[in-house]
């Protein structure tokens, strides 16, 4: 029963993973990208849940939604006025800005609310009910739950909408992309504004079952969620899905039967271990040049 119930436990945190890790592989698969202020994006739509709930009084479900809101702004401003001028530049630029972005985001939200940790309120509540006699929280089912309903609605939208195609479009060559009449620089900043909005729910899920919020919150689920989509396949939406469960599933077990202080080494090893076996992930495909 401890097994089974580490196991629920496992894809839950790995759900939140796969939650984050989507804006990682959304961004990545279209344009071509890593965007390491995601975490902070995480963090940023944890304080306005935060606030939304404990100064403001707002009901949980309010305080998502405009955290959502909130990143989704953030984000599509990130991309607009750091990205964008980028877009033709070299790889290595775009990832330093990345990382200078990121460090922006957490040294303003030191300036703004401190270093002192805030006790974050569960937007589910602390509640728990019986499966198959085990006590399973409702924040561990409200993120599986959360997870699965994402994975689908974005798999129809890309799958069946007309900015849903034009995303698999610039996906696979922006350049033809938009000599057939699509907008990459609107789909790009779509990808982004959806990428954050998940990132808000996953930071709102994150502090509700881990109820501490600083302004470094974001940062280690954030690599976490990078490693997870690297570990499916980096551009790839299951793939993502399957490497946040795996990871989360991989850090509880390691945490319960091995070492608590051991088991981030342990995430990041198994990880190293698939990619010798598969260089582009679980569920990634390799890509051929042109010459």
């Amino acid at each position: 029963m401890t097994f089974l119930l580490y196991l629920i436990n496992g894809v839950s945190l790995g759900s939140i993973y796969a939650i984050i890790a989507l804006g990682y592989t959304m961004v990545y698969g279209i344009a071509k990208m890593l965007n390491f202020a995601h975490g902070d994006v995480i963090m940023v739509g944890a304080y306005v849940c935060f606030f939304s709930m404990s100064a403001w009084g707002l009901p949980p479900i309010i305080g998502v939604v405009l955290a959502a809101c909130a990143c989704t702004a953030l984000g599509t401003l990130i991309e607009s006025f750091a990205y964008k001028p980028l877009r033709q530049a070299a790889s290595l630029a775009v990832l330093i800005t990345a990382i200078g972005v990121s460090y922006l985001l957490q040294n303003i939200a030191l300036l703004l609310w401190k270093s002192n940790p805030r006790v974050f309120t569960s937007i589910v509540g602390t509640g728990a009910i019986r499966v198959l006699g085990l006590s399973v929280s409702y924040v561990t089912i409200t993120a599986i739950v959360t997870c699965i309903v994402i994975m689908v609605g974005l798999t129809v939208f890309i799958g069946k909408s007309k900015m849903g195609k034009a995303m698999r479009a610039c996906a696979e060559d922006k350049n033809t992309a938009s000599l057939m009449g699509i907008n990459v620089n609107a789909t790009i900043s779509l990808t982004f504004a959806i990428g954050s909005a998940l990132a808000a729910v996953a930071g709102a899920l994150l502090c509700s079952a881990y109820p501490t919020l600083s302004p470094t919150t974001g940062s280690m689920p954030g690599i976490k969620a990078f490693t997870a989509a690297v570990f499916g396949g980096i551009g790839s939406i299951p793939g993502a899905m399957l490497g946040g469960i795996l990871l989360g599933t991989i850090e509880i077990f390691a945490k319960a039967y091995i070492s608590t202080q051991l088991s981030d080494a342990i995430v990041f090893a198994v990880l190293i271990i698939v990619l010798l076996v598969k260089p582009a992930g679980l569920l990634g495909r390799h890509i051929h040049e042109k010459v």
